[in-house]
């Protein structure tokens, strides 16, 4: 895993071109997807609601890692494997 996040961090995922119009726009002239057809407000609000949605799923795991310190019950392996823990 620590690899391929290294070979993404120095091939992949960088502003190879000098096109990138904000930071993290990692698109190089290759996907678009209808993002210039965009005025500007809407770009900011759209860049904004990212944004805010990546910060929602921060404090979602974080939440899931603080629940699992609290019990010692790791809640997506038993979750998704179905192996119940018993309660105290």
């Amino acid at each position: 895993i620590v690899a391929f996040v290294g070979f993404l961090e120095l091939a992949v995922m960088k502003d190879v071109t000098g096109e990138g119009e904000f930071p993290g726009d990692f698109r190089n002239g290759a996907l678009d997807f209808g993002w210039d057809s965009f005025d500007a407000e809407t770009q900011e609000s759209k860049r904004a609601i990212e944004l805010n949605n990546g910060r929602a799923a921060q404090m979602g795991i974080l939440a899931l890692m603080v629940h699992e310190k609290l019990d010692n019950n790791p809640y997506m392996i038993n979750s998704l494997l179905g192996y119940p823990v018993p309660f105290n």
